[in-house]
């Protein structure tokens, strides 16, 4: 299948910049201020990825980045001291730091912000969005190809409408191989317990899950460990999570923050300045998709189901639902 990648779907960006008849200044050393989701720095996960974007872009074209960690309850003081950094482009990740990010931006009209999880109506926020229901479709399918006792499990972080794409791709995707197959959803209500994510997968175990997804953060974390002390496979999320249980994990659905991030820093360094819109990645956009697949070998007839599944999700003839 060919992939465009997320800079495509940034071309806007570009195009736009390029038609600014101000000089372009590509040596100039932009600032970048994020600020993390609640579980922060070396959740292994969504942030890292995010973290991981930036590094990338700093590497490459000399970006200067820092960050802050709202650990303390308040993100808005996090976010205007970013702001009074003097940072070019200000990223809030997290669909919770929605309400503390618009805030500030009323604050700062003249501040250029990015929202990442959530979409925002202010002009001087940028908004990206993922289509993590058409990823996790995909892990569903192989872990209905994957299970001998049609009991999977999947694990949420908190109970709000974003888990629940993961959730409903999930369950869809188990449902299209194996209609028949039971699915145990249980939500944590944290993103950083790793102990309390241990526990809910060894009570799925309990009720014959031999296949657990989660969605779960750092929380995830500790099922990933349950499932392989019990022997049984697994799903990672937002990153290849192979490493941390290498003897459950088949897959992880990958949610491309580190390139939505890189991206967005490229197109300040190229352009000097961002349009601010809202742009939702899914897998025709290469911000969604699949790590590999190990642990597991898909016969012949199961990787063409999925392969021609994947190819009907990007083009638009399945729609997987997010709700």
């Amino acid at each position: 299948m060919k992939k465009i990648a997320v800079v495509l779907l940034l071309a806007s960006f570009i195009i736009a910049g390029c038609s600014n008849t101000e000089t372009t200044k590509k040596d100039t050393e932009y600032r970048i201020g994020i600020l993390l989701s609640d579980a922060g720095l070396g959740d292994e996960s969504f942030n890292d990825s995010a973290f991981r974007g930036l590094e990338n872009a700093r590497d490459e074209f000399g970006m200067i980045f820092d960050y802050r960690e709202a650990t303390d309850g308040d993100p808005e003081g996090a976010l205007t001291e970013l702001v009074e950094e003097n940072h070019d482009i200000v990223i809030a990740l997290g669909f919770s730091a929605k309400d503390a990010l618009e805030n500030v931006a009323a604050k700062y009209p003249e501040q250029q912000f990015l929202l990442i999880d959530e979409v925002s109506d202010m002009d001087n926020i940028i908004s990206i969005t993922f289509k993590e229901q058409e990823g996790s479709f995909l892990v569903g399918m192989i872990a209905a190809m994957t299970s001998k006792t049609n009991k999977i499990g999947f694990i949420g972080g908190v109970d709000v409408p974003l888990i629940h794409h993961f959730r409903a791709g999930f369950i869809q995707g188990v449902k299209y191989v194996k209609p028949d197959a039971e699915v145990f959803v249980d939500f944590a209500g944290t993103f950083d317990d790793p102990e309390l994510g241990r526990t809910l997968a060894l009570a799925q175990i309990e009720k014959g899950a031999d296949f657990i997804y989660h969605a779960a953060g750092f929380t995830g974390y500790g099922s990933l460990q349950a499932a392989e002390e019990n022997n049984i496979y697994a799903a990672g999320v937002d990153i290849d999570q192979f490493f941390v249980a290498e003897k459950a994990v088949v897959t992880s659905m990958i949610k491309k923050v580190d390139q939505a991030v890189y991206d967005i820093a490229k197109t300040l360094h190229e352009n000097g300045k961002i349009e601010a819109s809202s742009f939702q990645l899914g897998l025709a956009e290469d911000g969604v998709g699949l790590a590999e697949i190990r642990l597991k070998s898909l016969t012949p007839e199961e990787q063409q189901l999925l392969e021609d599944v994947t190819n009907k999700i990007t083009s638009g003839e399945i729609t997987v639902e997010a709700e």
